[in-house]
C-alpha cells in the first residue's frame, strides 16, 4: 500500500516536473523565440560613400520617393519617423523598426523590425546602429541590439538593457559617439557607456546630487563624433553637460535660464539650446559665443535650424517683440561670438549643409503659393536663390519634423501627410537638378506668361449661377524672390450690400427707362467696377486693389549683396496661410486659413507646373497633407478633390494648372464654379 503511494507521488511529482519544462521550453522556444518575433534581412552588396555636395541652384525634380506610415504604439507620444543619411545610406526609423536604403536610388537594403515590439530609441556611431526595442504591453521587457551599418549583421543582443539616455521622441533617437552608446537606470540618475561593437560596459558615471535626465522630451540630448551632450533635470534650473563618450569624463558643465526641457543638437561640433528662456550657443569647449533671447524664439516646441560653414553658426530664428511671423537670419563668428550678417527672412523649417553650400527649406515658396521652397543661402551674406520644391509641406502634421539632408549631388527631404488616414505616413523624397525651362528658376522654369489672370478664370455668367450678381474684385499678386508675377493669382468676388431704394423725387425716370437710355444696371461693366474676365478685371481701377496700390503689392524682391533686404515670401492682398486645424477648413500645407463667408468667393492659381504630370504629383501631395480628400470625376478637371469636411473648397488640376477654388456659400457654388473653370482652361481663348 505504501509502496503504490510512494508510485502515485513519484508519477504526479514527474508529470508536474514534465508541464514546468515542457512551459520553459514553450516560453522560451516559441512565445519568446527570436524565429518568429524578428524579421531581419541582411545584404551583402556593396555601398559606396556618397561626397558632401547638394543639388546646383535652379528649379528641382523627384529622383525617388518613399513613405513610411506613422507607427502608433503603446507608448504615447513616440509615434514618430526619424531619418539619417550616412555613407551611401538612408536610415528610416519609426516604432516598427529600421529600414535602410540605397542613398542614391531608394532600394532596400536591409531592415529589422520585431513582431509586438515598439522600436523607441536607436543610435548611430561609426559603421554602427543600436536600435532599443519594449515588448507591447510589457514595458519592463527590453531588448537591446547591435547591428553593422552597412549590411545589418546582427552584432550582439541584450535582454536586460538598461534604458536609452535621453531618447528623444521627436527623433528617437539617443546621443552615441566613439562607438559608444549611452544608457541609464531607471531612476536615470547614472550614466553608462556600452560598446556599440559587443554591448559591453565600458564605464559608469553617477549625475550631480538631485540631478536626473529628462525623460520623455522632444529632444534632450544630442551627440557628434567625439562629444555627447545630455540635458539634466535639476533643482533651480536644468543643466547641460557634456561628456567625452569614450571614458565618460565631462568636459563641461552649464546651467541654463529655466527648469523646463531644453531642445538640444549639435552641428558640427556646435551645441544649440532652446530651453524656453533664449536659444544659446556653445563652442566645442563649452564657451557660450552667441544667445537669442525669447521665450518663442524657435517657435513652438522646435529647435530653431542651424548650419556651420567656414567658422561661421547660420541660425534662423524669431526675434523677441517682433509680430507673430517675422523670422530673422542671422550668421555669428564661433571664434569670437561677432555678428557677421542679420537680416529678414522667410522662416525656415530645416537646414543642410553640404560642400559650401547652405540648403534651406521653408513650408511656402510665396504666400499664397501651393510648392513648398527650397533655398540655397549665400553664407558670406545671407543672400538667397530659390527654387519651388515639388511638395507640400504643412508642418503642423504630427509624425515627423520637417528635415533635410544633402550628399552625392542629392538633397532628401522628409515631410510629414496625413495619408493613409488616419494614421499618416512621412515622406521621404530625394530631390536632384531639374530641366533649366524657358522661364526663371524661381517659376520652376515655367515663364510668366504662362501664368493665367486668376480674376478672368470666371465670368459674369459662372458668377450669376451662383447668385453673385453684384459684387467687387479683390485681386492679390505675388512674388518669388525676384520674380513678380505680372498676373493676380487670387481674386476674392465680395457680394456688396443690398442697397436701401431711395424715395423718387420729381423728375426721376423709372429704372427701366434709364436702363433703356442706356445706364447701366448696378453690377454690370461699367456701373463703377469692371466685369470679371471682361477688360480691366483684375487689373488697377477705382476701388480695386492693383500693382501699384498698397493691398495688391509685395515688398521689394531680393537683395543687394552689400546691403541685404526682407525677402518677401508672399502677397499682402491674399491670406497669408496658417495653420488652422479648425473644424469645417481645409488643413495648411498652402490652403490656408479660408476667408470665404456667405458672401465672399476666392478663386487662386496655385502653381503653374512644366507639365501635368509634375502638377498632378504636385496636387497628390496637397490631398495628401489633408485629413479629408474626397476624389471627384464629375467637375470636368484632369484631377479634383474636394477637401475639409463639407464641400466649400475644391483643388482641382487642369493639364498643367492647379486651382482652389474656396466657397462656403450653398453646398453646390464650388462645384459649379469648378466646372466653369475647368471649361475655360481646357479651352482657352484663341
Amino acid at each position: 500500500m505504501v509502496a503504490r503511494r510512494w508510485r502515485l507521488a513519484a508519477g504526479v511529482l514527474s508529470g508536474a516536473l514534465a508541464l514546468a519544462l515542457c512551459a520553459v521550453l514553450v516560453d522560451r522556444f516559441v512565445l519568446n523565440a527570436e524565429w518568429w518575433q524578428v524579421r531581419h534581412t541582411v545584404t551583402t552588396r556593396p555601398v559606396a560613400p556618397q561626397g558632401e555636395i547638394g543639388p546646383p541652384p535652379g528649379p528641382l525634380t523627384v529622383s525617388w520617393e518613399r513613405t513610411a506610415r506613422i507607427h502608433h504604439g503603446p507608448v504615447a507620444a513616440y509615434d514618430s519617423v526619424a531619418y539619417e543619411v550616412a555613407d551611401g545610406q538612408v536610415v528610416t526609423a519609426s516604432g516598427r523598426g529600421l529600414e535602410v536604403r540605397d542613398a542614391r536610388t531608394g532600394d532596400d537594403r536591409w531592415s529589422y523590425r520585431r513582431a509586438g515590439w515598439t522600436l523607441l530609441g536607436w543610435a548611430s556611431t561609426g559603421a554602427r546602429l543600436v536600435a532599443y526595442f519594449e515588448r507591447d504591453g510589457d514595458r519592463g521587457d527590453r531588448q537591446m541590439v547591435g547591428l553593422d551599418a552597412l549590411s545589418g549583421g546582427l552584432l550582439w543582443r541584450r535582454g536586460d538593457a538598461e534604458h536609452p539616455a535621453a531618447a528623444g521622441r521627436a527623433t528617437l533617437r539617443w546621443p552615441a559617439a566613439e562607438d559608444v552608446v549611452l544608457t541609464t537606470d531607471e531612476r536615470r540618475r547614472e550614466l553608462y557607456g556600452r560598446s556599440a561593437a559587443t554591448g559591453s560596459r565600458v564605464w559608469r558615471m553617477r549625475l550631480p546630487a538631485r540631478c536626473a535626465l529628462f525623460d520623455g522630451r522632444a529632444r534632450p540630448a544630442a551627440g557628434g563624433e567625439d562629444l555627447a551632450v545630455v540635458a539634466l533635470d535639476c533643482p533651480g534650473r536644468s543643466r547641460l553637460i557634456a561628456l567625452d563618450p569614450r571614458n565618460g569624463r565631462v568636459r563641461w558643465n552649464h546651467p541654463l535660464g529655466s527648469r523646463g526641457a531644453p531642445e538640444v543638437a549639435m552641428v558640427e561640433g556646435v551645441t544649440l539650446a532652446a530651453d524656453g528662456s533664449a536659444l544659446r550657443a556653445y563652442d566645442r569647449d563649452g564657451k557660450q559665443f552667441a544667445q537669442w533671447p525669447g521665450d518663442a524664439v524657435c517657435g513652438d516646441g522646435t529647435l530653431c535650424p542651424g548650419a556651420l560653414l567656414d567658422g561661421r553658426l547660420v541660425v534662423s530664428y524669431h526675434p523677441r517683440g517682433e509680430p507673430e511671423g517675422a523670422s530673422r537670419l542671422e550668421a555669428v563668428e564661433v571664434a569670437s561670438g561677432r555678428r557677421a550678417w542679420s537680416r529678414d527672412a522667410p522662416e525656415y523649417a530645416a537646414f543642410a549643409q553640404a560642400g559650401d553650400r547652405i540648403y534651406g527649406l521653408r513650408a511656402r515658396l510665396a504666400e499664397g503659393l501651393l510648392p513648398a521652397g527650397v533655398d540655397i543661402i549665400e553664407p558670406t551674406y545671407g543672400g538667397a536663390r530659390t527654387a519651388p520644391a515639388p511638395f507640400a509641406v504643412d508642418p503642423e502634421i504630427d509624425g515627423v519634423r520637417p528635415w533635410l539632408a544633402a550628399a552625392g549631388g542629392l538633397l532628401y527631404v522628409a515631410v510629414p501627410e496625413a495619408a493613409p488616414r488616419p494614421d499618416g505616413a512621412a515622406r521621404l523624397v530625394a530631390l536632384r537638378g531639374g530641366p533649366a525651362g524657358t522661364g526663371p528658376a524661381e517659376l520652376g522654369g515655367v515663364p510668366e506668361s504662362d501664368w493665367p489672370d486668376a480674376c478672368g478664370l470666371l465670368k459674369r455668367p459662372d458668377l450669376a449661377a451662383v447668385r453673385m450678381d453684384d459684387y467687387e474684385t479683390r485681386p492679390g499678386r505675388a512674388v518669388v524672390g525676384t520674380v513678380k508675377l505680372p498676373r493676380p493669382v487670387t481674386c476674392a468676388y465680395e457680394a456688396k450690400e443690398p442697397r436701401k431704394r431711395a424715395k423718387a423725387r420729381p423728375g426721376d425716370r423709372p429704372r427701366d427707362e434709364r436702363t433703356l437710355a442706356g445706364e447701366p444696371r448696378a453690377g454690370e461693366p461699367g456701373a463703377g467696377e469692371p466685369g470679371a474676365g471682361e477688360p480691366g478685371a483684375g487689373e488697377p481701377g477705382a476701388g480695386e486693389p492693383g500693382a501699384d496700390s498698397p493691398n495688391g503689392d509685395l515688398a521689394p524682391g531680393s537683395s543687394e549683396p552689400e546691403r541685404p533686404k526682407p525677402e518677401p515670401s508672399g502677397t499682402k492682398g491674399s491670406p497669408a496661410p496658417k495653420g488652422s486645424k479648425t473644424a469645417g477648413k481645409p488643413d495648411d500645407a498652402g490652403l490656408g486659413e479660408s476667408e470665404s463667408s456667405d458672401r465672399t468667393l476666392r478663386i487662386s492659381v496655385r502653381w503653374v507646373a512644366p507639365t501635368g504630370s509634375a502638377a498632378s504629383g504636385l496636387l497628390d501631395a496637397l490631398q495628401s497633407t489633408q485629413s479629408k480628400a474626397r476624389r471627384r470625376t464629375d467637375l470636368g478637371g484632369d484631377e479634383v478633390y474636394e477637401l475639409g469636411p463639407t464641400a466649400g473648397t475644391i483643388a482641382m488640376r487642369v493639364d498643367r494648372y492647379i486651382i482652389v477654388i474656396d466657397a462656403n456659400r450653398t453646398s453646390g457654388t464650388a462645384v459649379s464654379l469648378a466646372k466653369s473653370v475647368a471649361t475655360r482652361l481646357h479651352r482657352p481663348p484663341p
